[in-house]
């Protein structure tokens, strides 16, 4: 008669039995479709160009001409 014991194995759980598996594939997969749904609404409803005087008054021309000089790149 022998001395020795046996450990019983752990029964192995197929893979998508596993709720950290859905969760791993679930997160991407929610942003790949939300992106989706981003994309479609920004083809179906474009935002207008909306096209604004230079400078209605001649009040207003200081202000659009530091507008203009703040968009402008340094040479």
């Amino acid at each position: 008669m022998s001395n020795t014991t046996t450990t019983p194995e752990e029964p192995t759980v197929d893979w998508w039995r596993l709720p950290i598996v859905w969760m791993v594939i679930g997160g991407p997969a929610t942003v790949v479709v939300a992106g989706f749904a981003t994309l479609a609404i920004a083809i179906a409803y474009p935002d207008p160009v909306i096209s604004v005087p230079a400078a209605a008054t001649k009040a207003d021309l200081p202000a659009v001409q530091g507008r203009n000089h703040a968009a402008t790149p340094e040479r």
